[in-house]
């Protein structure tokens, strides 16, 4: 049994001795990754909070954690509040927290390597009003407590081919050049992962469930570009794949070549590269063009290459799913599964397809009560049986060279309450909203949000996270910056206009604490939408996940004639498009799912 208060005690015994009274745990590595490897998951080693998302602050007397509306219940389970204070984000923010947290004279400490400018800028000024300081640290604390770390990822960096990106390496990086140009600067570091993967068309496997590599490159007006890794993880093919035009240098080179440009204009995102990478690029008397990645909205708007391959991606994924799902039906009356098992299952039925890479992400395997934390994972520990009279919510995506996955349905396990069925066909009709929006080209994520909230607000009904996020092409389950979602939500961020091109996920919900929980999840292409008469260009979203809607959880009285067909549609282009890849039995089974509401 991991004893997590005696490492508290260790970590404000270490922290006295460096003359700090407080420091700044977020879940992130140097990349400022969503997903992390092993030997940056400080925060779980620190609290035992195994979530994606959340940060702690550590003072002399008292310690807390802060997580959004996706982990209220998860946060509870994992970290003991006799020695943490949970604190629930956007509603309080950790600078708030710290302002009324510290006192004249508290030194806080932080890594640089793990925190942003803004986020820098605004800690400082929050305690500065209290007298209070805002210390950088030379070395994490934590990683000089924790004995058994892990090393980074030691793999290799791979090649990812042009046929799947449907651009080179020399295309993007000649656009990024032109794009320096425009700006009058002479090079943009970028730091963010699956940013550094698209551009050189590489992936990797150091961090689970994300197919990048640890590094950092630096691209120069003229299209030549530094690519900074680990020695030994650059093949001869990725050397002959890169060219002439791309110099590999030891990451641990990094910070010291950031100081090798004074006199020039280097772009630099504040939100994805770390407050010591800017430190350096001033220590070293370049001038920083704070900007966004040149990179991330080109990622995000698929080309058509990418589009057919996960198009291609999806149908498998789709007919492993529904082998899953016949599967589960027909086990989990029989009181022999639990939430691991179920989970393991369906992960070896995808490993049967011959190509999954990877998952896409931790598969939420929930039943139950379990269900009503929408990011709840479990553990050996926490591993639930599935019973009669439960629904059982299953999150899970795979990683494919051709695509990534993300899909979600919930299943009955035998009758289950009105209540529960009603709540399920409110979530539909949320989720048909989106699915059939149209929207001026240009609309905010933001905009369209409240489209799925409406048959759950009217019955007096909500749910604490953003509708949809973005989804990279064999990169990141989560990808920028397009979303769906409120800004008090998280994942929300109604700021980045939606574009034909755009990935999405459609996931409304309902969480019921203490009881059950509720989400429904297909990707969206974003198109073009012509609509006779108007004199606006339009968009609207072509549905990617094809997996049957359990419909003895809908409630057909519930929907209008619209919403009636577009079930019925939905699920005609299912059977359509997985019948021909299942064997007759589960052929049989997709075809009854996706018979016509009756």
């Amino acid at each position: 049994m991991i004893d997590h208060h005696a490492r508290l005690t260790a970590l404000r015994a270490h922290l006295a001795k460096q003359n700090l009274t407080g420091f700044v745990v977020p879940l992130t590595d140097e990349f400022m990754s969503e997903y992390v490897g092993a030997y940056a998951q400080r925060l779980e080693w620190l609290t035992g909070f195994k979530g994606s998302a959340g940060s702690a602050v550590v003072l002399r007397d008292t310690a807390a954690m802060f997580t959004d509306g996706r982990y209220t219940l998860q946060v509870r389970e994992q970290v003991d509040g006799d020695d943490w204070q949970f604190v629930q984000v956007p509603a309080t923010a950790m600078t708030d927290w710290l302002a009324a947290n510290t006192v004249e004279g508290d030194r806080i400490g932080y890594d640089p390597w793990l925190a942003t400018t803004g986020w820098v800028a605004a800690a400082d000024a929050a305690l500065g009003a209290n007298g209070a300081a805002l210390v950088a640290v030379d070395a994490n604390p934590i990683d000089a407590l924790w004995d058994d770390r892990p090393a980074p990822s030691p793999a290799a960096m791979e090649v990812y081919p042009d046929d799947l990106a449907g651009r080179t390496s020399a295309d993007k990086r000649a656009a990024i050049g032109e794009w320096l140009g425009e700006r009058r600067a002479d090079a943009v570091v970028l730091s963010a992962l699956d940013s550094i993967a698209w551009v050189f068309n590489v992936r990797g496997k150091d961090v689970a469930r994300t197919p990048v590599a640890l590094s950092y490159a630096i691209v120069r007006a003229d299209g030549t570009a530094e690519l900074f890794v680990a020695p030994g993880k650059v093949g001869e093919d990725i050397a002959r794949h890169l060219g002439n035009a791309v110099t590999v240098r030891d990451i641990a080179s990094f910070a010291d070549v950031l100081g090798r440009f004074a006199g020039k204009r280097v772009a630099a995102d504040p939100d994805r590269a770390v407050a010591a990478i800017h430190g350096a690029l001033s220590a070293g008397g370049a001038t920083i063009v704070a900007t966004r990645d040149p990179s991330v909205l080109a990622k995000a708007i698929k080309n058509p290459v990418e589009i057919a391959h996960h198009r291609a991606a999806q149908a498998r994924d789709g007919a492993a799913m529904v082998r899953f799902l016949k599967w589960f039906e027909e086990t989990a009356p029989l009181g022999t599964l639990t939430e691991l098992s179920a989970s393991d299952r369906l992960e070896a039925i995808r490993g049967e397809t011959g190509l999954l890479r990877d998952l896409s992400f931790d598969t939420i395997s929930a039943t139950g009560a379990h269900a009503a934390s929408p990011h709840y994972k479990a553990t050996v520990e926490s591993d639930a049986p599935i019973l009669p009279g439960q629904l059982y919510l299953i999150d899970s995506g795979g990683q494919y060279q051709d695509g990534t996955t993300d899909i979600t349905r919930v299943m009955p396990v035998g009758p289950v309450s009105d209540e529960m069925r009603d709540r399920f066909t409110r979530v539909l009709k949320g989720h048909i909203a989106i699915d059939t929006a149209v929207f001026p080209d240009g609309t905010l994520g933001g905009h369209i949000d409240g489209f799925a909230r409406r048959p759950l607000w009217e019955a007096g009904l909500d749910y604490a996270h953003g509708t949809g996020h973005g989804i990279g092409a064999f990169l990141s389950v989560h990808e920028g910056p397009q979303r769906i979602g409120a800004p008090n939500y998280p994942g929300g961020g109604p700021l980045e206009p939606l574009r034909a091109g755009m990935m999405l996920s459609n996931e409304p919900g309902y969480y019921k604490a203490g009881e059950y929980g509720i989400r429904i999840e297909n990707l969206l292409l974003t198109v073009k939408r012509d609509i006779p008469g108007g004199d606006l260009p339009m968009l609207g979203f072509e549905t990617l996940t094809f997996v049957p809607i359990e419909r003895s959880l809908i409630v057909p009285a519930l929907l209008t004639e619209a919403e009636r067909a577009w079930v019925d549609a939905y699920h005609a282009k299912v059977a359509a498009l997985l019948v021909p890849l299942l064997d007759g039995e589960t052929a049989a089974w997709v075809e009854a799912k996706c018979a016509a509401l009756v």
